[in-house]
């Protein structure tokens, strides 16, 4: 069989070689015509998946996205035709929360505050949102959650989203891009919501770029001045406002879940799930595609403050400050869109926080709970 995959696809021949011939294109360049004769198609989410796209697929039979999201795949298109679908969700969901602790640890430090200190309000408790949750409340972060759909299902202490907007210093974005329904996310946060935000807030997205109105923000951040953006995902992909991009405290290019484990995590799921539409063994594990991690262990000694200690271990990880500066610089250099599109495509090597084996010289049950809460593996030296 034919296998076309995203040239972004870490690790595809190690996982589909076995299965067949694997082809190799960038995702935005795969057209109608790269279909023809192909048997299955191997995408991230810069390839969108419609009715265009298979005008020519004479003979697909599966089509499986390494991504969480699926709003870049016509899904009812691909069942009118008998093709089996598949996703990854929650294959890099460590990756998205740890950027997000690592955003907001670094924006902690440049303006004066202390993320223990601040109530958290989360919109989306799916695989991100629900995992960011859980590590903020294990940190011990006083937290709030908004998910509509949820709440409708399973009656827990879920607030609406005006509540969310009122209480909470930092809000987050991470649902997926839902257009009609009872619940649409298209502009979640709207002009009006945007407006109706408390002076001082961080407001951070990470989940879906359509979700929030970016033309509303800038203007609320050119105007009035009084909140903080940090944002990793934008309408306009890759083409984006360089204005926002200018205003935003932190701004990166759609790498928030870009780490090699959870990459590489997605592809082993793929291949699994056309193992399975093949009715073939899975004989490739994740623990065969994943390399040591270059920075194993890290050893603290006594005298740091906890927020010290923790952004101490977070950027021997991975920093953002990085990423934000790659973006800067790249699309600067080559212009928006394919300033945005390298950053991304040669993305350095990251790990997850939880790679990392952080060992305390001196018993600290406080420290250990909160670098063990954030993600870390935490051990006494």
């Amino acid at each position: 069989m034919r296998i076309l995959v995203d040239t972004e696809v870490p690790a595809a021949e190690a996982c589909f070689a076995a299965l067949g011939d694997v082809i190799r294109r960038p995702g935005r360049e795969i057209t109608a015509s790269d279909l023809r004769d192909v048997d299955a198609l191997v995408v991230r989410s810069l390839t969108r998946v419609d009715e265009a796209l298979l005008a020519e697929a004479n003979r697909l039979r599966f089509v499986g996205t390494c991504t969480i999201g699926t709003d870049h795949i016509a899904t009812g298109i691909l069942a009118e035709r008998g093709v089996a679908f598949a996703s990854a969700p929650g294959c890099n969901a460590e990756a998205v929360v740890d950027q997000v602790l690592g955003s907001l640890s670094t924006l902690a430090e440049r303006q004066g505050w202390r993320l223990l200190e601040r109530r958290v309000g989360v919109v989306g408790a799916g695989n991100v949102g629900g995992r960011l949750l859980r590590r903020l409340a294990a940190m011990g972060v006083d937290c709030l959650a908004c998910d509509p759909p949820r709440a409708e299902k399973e009656r827990t202490d879920f607030v609406d989203l005006e509540t969310l907007i009122d209480g909470c210093d930092v809000l987050c974005l991470h649902t997926p891009l839902v257009r009609e329904g009872p619940h649409p996310t298209y502009h979640l946060l709207g002009a009006q919501a945007i407006a109706e935000l408390v002076p001082g807030t961080v407001l951070l997205n990470a989940g879906r770029g359509d979700c929030l109105d970016g033309g509303a923000l800038r203007q609320r951040l050119a105007g009035q001045g009084d909140i903080s953006a940090v944002l990793d995902v934008w309408e306009h992909e890759p083409g984006i406002d360089p204005a926002l991009r200018d205003l935003a405290e932190i701004a990166t290019p759609h790498i928030a879940g870009h780490s090699l484990d959870g990459k590489r995590r997605g592809t082993q799921m793929i291949y699994r799930a056309l193992c399975r539409e093949l009715g073939l063994p899975a004989r490739v594990s994740l623990a065969d595609l994943l390399p040591p991690p270059p920075l194993r262990r890290l050893e603290l000694g006594p005298g740091l403050a906890p927020e010290e200690a923790l952004r101490l271990c977070i950027r021997a990880v991975h920093d953002v400050r990085r990423d934000h500066d790659s973006l800067l610089r790249e699309s600067r250099r080559q212009g928006m869109a394919r300033g945005f599109d390298a950053c991304r495509a040669n993305y350095p090597l990251r790990r997850e926080f939880a790679t990392l084996e952080v060992a305390l010289a001196e018993p600290d049950t406080g420290l250990a709970a909160l670098l063990a809460g954030a993600g870390f593996s935490v051990v006494s030296s």
